[in-house]
Parts: C-alpha cells; structure tokens; sequence
C-alpha cells in the first residue's frame, strides 16, 4: 500500500478528504472490501485443509508465517478503513439532522412572525366566521388558532346553534393555512339534520308552495302543536313579502321569541335560489377590528426588555328590535370583508356568490325574505295566525331552556 493511499485514508476517516478525492477512495475501498472477502474465503479454506498439528510445530514454514503477517495486516487496514467509513456516514447524518433542526427553528420563527404581524390570525379568523355565519343559516362558529411547523397554521373550533336560550353544539370545523392560503374548509357534523340545512328551506315571496321532499306547512303545524308545551324549537319562517330589518323586528317585538338569523334577497332568480345559496345575516352583528373603539390602553413591563400591552375595546350598541340601518350596515361590511379575501372565503363557504350579491344589495339595499327565530313552542304557535308569515319549517327541538 503506497504512502499516499495511506495519507488519504487517514483523511477519510477524519473527513477533511475534498469530495471529489472521497469518492475515489470509496471506490477503491469497495475494490478493497471485496477484494479482502475472495481473500478470507482463501484463508478459511486453507485453515480448514491445515491439519492441526501441523499448526503449533516449531518447524512452521517462513512462507506460512508471512502468509499470516500479511493476513493480520490486512485485518487491521480493514477496520481501520471501516471505521473512517462509519465516521464519514455519522458526520453526513449529524449535518442533515442540524440542518433540519435549523430549519424547522427558522420557519417556526417566520410562521409566528408572519401571523401575528398584521393581525393576520384574528383577521384570517374573522373571515371564516363571518363566512360561516352569513351562508349557514343559525349558525355560528368558535374558532381557536394553533401554529404548526413549516408555515402553517389551522384553525378549529365548534359549529354552534341556538336552540332556546342556550348554545348547542352541533358539529366541529377546521381550517389549514399555509402562510396566507386558506384550505378547504372541513365539516363535521354531529347528525345529519344539522348539516342538511336544505331541509330548512324558505319559500320566496309568492313562490310556490311546498318543496319536494319537504314536509308541508300544514304538517310542520301540526308537528308543533304535537310538542310538549315544555319544550324550545327553531323555527325557519317564510315571509308573505319583502321586509326591510326595521319592519321585521316590530313584527316579532310583541313575540316571546328570539331571532336569530334573516334571510336576504341577494337578487338571485327564482330558479337559483336554494339554501346552497343562501345569503343573510345574524341578530347579533358580526362586529370586526374596524368596528370597535378603544376605551383603554394599558401596558405591563414583562422581563428586562419587554412589555405587555392591552386594551380594552367596546362594539357600537344595538337596540334590541331597532337598529335597522346599523344591522345592515355591518352586514354589507362584513361582505366587503369576505369579497377582500376571496379564497378563504371560498373554501370556507364554496356555494357564496360574494360579488354578485354585494353589486345588487349595493344598488337595491337590503330586503329580508325569511328568519330563523326560537323560543317556547307555545309562542311559536302564535305565529300560525299571523298573514305576515307565509310558511314554517321545524329544525331542532330541545327540552326547555328558555329564559325570559
């Protein structure tokens, strides 16, 4: 073995050998390797034809003995040859483990940088709630952020109805995003009645009567009148014609009822009109950041450097049966949200027809064609005397919860 072969494996196994010479003494050590494989099947062959007595006889011939040195010197080449080998391997596999350790630190670092800069997180949030509340019809959802590795985030949380005075849980929602592209949006619903709100359809202003596949209003009657007396029901009402958010509200005023969502002529043709098109908003606003007015700003000294600060913000007031103008307001803005940040919109509410429906309410105003209002049962009854409402669908149906 020349001196230089020997100069370069002792680099090799130190990796300090440039790439280009590495990949030669590998070669040259597979030949090698292989080589010492023929040889060790010779030897193991020769030992075995060796008979042992001729082994420890002190009249050994001198070619046997060199045999023997070169086969010891050729053992330790090996494992010294292995041994650079094994290092080499360790030292590749420790770099591509510190890179992916770096990585995986800088993009968690981005991520965080990139989400909370902006009010990314609670804006990406205020879009998908707002799209779920105005295309779901009673409807809300809770959402929580949670960060994840390599730019990512998803947003999850529980899809809410109110059903009497109290929020039922009705399914679950997630949402991945890779930096700001949203995901589709994933449903979960807890039965299929919550998730089927095409069972709740709403008859349009002098539509036809009666769906296929739905009860008719006489039966969704006498299914109310069936109810214990002490039970709540969501009720979904069709309205004799067009109402603006004012005139609708003194019409359920003197009812002990609650309203929870309205239904909005968004210009659509009667023969595109469905509930995968639904359009409309909820009693309480969706009031977003520009809405809310800082009342109070405090700051907190955190560690040697830092600081905490917060604030406390209020939402404009509403009366109860009133604020027509403000309610419809905040619903046109809450559309301008959703018409800015199209694609998450669009996974989260895939059947919105955003600009469509904000070019016509935009130039027509806002005229309300059905509403999802619950309370007792017994008060809902009242309804059926009332010409105002041309029609009802029975949703869900708790024990009672009512509170007055």
């Amino acid at each position: 073995m020349s001196e230089d072969f020997k100069e370069q494996l002792r680099k090799y196994s130190e990796g300090s050998l440039p790439e280009d010479e590495r990949a030669e003494v590998e070669r040259e050590l597979e030949k090698l390797e292989a080589y010492q494989v023929y040889l060790d099947e010779l030897m193991e062959q020769e030992d075995q034809q060796t008979p042992q007595r001729f082994i420890n006889k002190p009249e050994l011939s001198e070619k046997s003995a060199s045999k023997k040195a070169e086969k010891t010197a050729t053992r330790k080449e090996k494992k010294i040859i292995r041994r650079g080998k094994w290092k080499a391997r360790f030292a590749n596999t420790f770099t591509v483990l510190a890179f992916v350790l770096a990585f995986t630190v800088i993009s968690t670092i981005i991520t965080a940088v990139f989400y909370n800069s902006g009010d990314r997180v609670d804006r990406y949030r205020d879009v998908l709630i707002s799209a779920v509340a105005v295309s779901r019809p009673n409807t809300s959802l809770n959402l929580n952020a949670n960060g994840k590795f390599f730019f990512r985030m998803e947003y999850s949380g529980r899809l809410m109805k109110q059903i009497g005075s109290e929020q039922v849980d009705v399914g679950s929602y997630s949402s991945p995003f890779l930096m700001g592209l949203g995901g589709v949006g994933k449903y979960n619903w807890t039965d299929h009645q919550s998730g089927n709100t095409g069972s709740f359809n709403f008859n349009y202003p002098q539509a036809a009567q009666g769906t296929s596949g739905q009860r008719s209003d006489a039966q969704e009657w006498e299914r109310l009148e069936m109810l214990p007396e002490g039970t709540v029901a969501e009720a979904y009402l069709s309205l004799d014609r067009l109402y603006s958010t004012d005139e609708l509200l003194k019409k359920l005023e003197p009812l002990n009822v609650l309203p929870v969502w309205f239904a909005v002529d968004g210009g659509l043709a009667a023969d595109e009109r469905s509930l995968s098109t639904l359009l409309g908003f909820p009693y309480q606003p969706l009031w977003h950041a520009e809405d809310m007015t800082v009342r109070e700003i405090s700051s907190e000294k955190w560690g040697w450097f830092g600081k905490v600060t917060s604030s406390t913000s209020s939402s404009p007031s509403v009366e109860s049966y009133g604020s027509g103008e403000l309610r419809e307001q905040n619903f046109i803005e809450t559309l301008q949200l959703l018409q800015k940040y199209k694609t998450i919109t669009r996974n989260a509410a895939p059947f919105l027809k955003v600009e469509e429906s904000l070019s016509y309410l935009e130039e027509h105003g806002i005229h309300l064609y059905g509403a999802v209002i619950t309370g007792p049962v017994k008060e809902l009854l009242k309804l059926q005397k009332d010409p105002w409402v041309s029609n009802i669908r029975i949703g869900e149906v708790r024990l009672w919860n009512w509170r007055d």
